[in-house]
């Protein structure tokens, strides 16, 4: 059996590249910025990952607010289907909803905006999961805020 080749010491101390691996470059920043070692900070890629931080939190808004119209389309269009498993998904998601929003204030003025971005997304799948064509659904939402939020959909 041949011998593992091991890497040599220079390839140990290089920080690992943010294109070869995003884990070991993140604990990598991390530790340099712990230092205050700023000079070796790459700076371009901390900043741009600190900003994807926030639009992932946005997209979460975004996610729970489209699950809640999908199964509220259904809901509407659908009466005869309804089930405890629509009602539990449009509960669950709320409270994803909220916590997303308690997590992140600053995102409430941001709502109108996942809203308008979800709810494409949301008629398109409520139509392929219906089996209705997308002319069925409203082409702009019809649904405010205060309906996704708190609209009763308890099954009976």
């Amino acid at each position: 059996m041949a011998p593992r080749s091991r890497p040599d010491a220079d390839t140990l101390e290089r920080p690992a590249g943010y294109d070869r691996d995003f884990y070991a470059s993140s604990q990598e920043q991390g530790r340099l910025l712990r230092e205050g070692r700023w000079a070796e900070v790459d700076r371009e890629n901390v900043a741009e990952e600190i900003e994807s931080l926030g639009r992932e939190q946005f997209n979460k808004l975004e996610s729970a607010i489209r699950v809640i119209l999908i199964h509220m389309l259904k809901w509407d269009h659908q009466p005869e289907r309804r089930s405890r498993s629509w009602a539990n998904s449009i509960a669950t998601q709320r409270l994803d909803l909220d916590q997303v929003l308690d997590d992140n204030p600053d995102l409430k003025p941001r709502i109108g905006e996942a809203v308008s971005r979800a709810y494409p997304k949301a008629r398109l799948q409520a139509s392929t999961e219906t089996e209705f064509p997308p002319a069925r659904f409203p082409a702009t939402c019809p649904y405010s805020f205060n309906d996704i939020t708190s609209r009763p959909s308890e099954f009976e």
